[in-house]
């Protein structure tokens, strides 16, 4: 099962490349501007991601797939890198599914030359662990 913080995760690596949460066959959509600040993500993604969660999630869907967001909080699903893009993709862990990822109508991706999506990192954290490791004795 797909945990709503890999669902979070999901959508915001996807929000980064311009995809949207539709809802209702397109009736509304979510889209924030701004994904990450910093080292966390921006206020703007978090009041979208509680806009959603008080959505029905059986209609929200993101753009570009088949699978609502509340399919992907039950067990038979996981979400995993996509084998073409590295994109995170839903994974239906039993039975049969659509071998597309939300990457299948971007024509010019993956485009390694561009940053890619990310979720937001801690640089204090980092920096720590390369002074770490640039202390330890051989």
């Amino acid at each position: 099962m797909a945990s709503p913080e890999q669902v979070k995760r999901y959508l915001a690596y996807w929000f980064q490349l311009g995809k949207k949460v539709k809802v209702d066959n397109g009736e509304a959509e979510f889209f924030p501007k701004s994904v990450i600040q910093g080292d966390r993500y921006s206020p703007e993604f978090e009041q979208c991601w509680e806009q959603i969660l008080r959505s029905d999630l059986a209609k929200c869907y993101l753009e570009g797939s088949n699978q609502t967001l509340s399919q992907l909080l039950q067990p038979n699903w996981d979400i995993y890198p996509c084998a073409r893009c590295d994109m995170p993709v839903p994974i239906l862990s039993v039975g049969l599914q659509s071998p597309e990822c939300a990457c299948a109508d971007l024509p010019l991706w993956p485009d390694t030359e561009l940053p890619q999506p990310r979720s937001p990192i801690d640089s204090r954290d980092r920096l720590d662990s390369i002074r770490d490791r640039l202390t330890q004795k051989p």
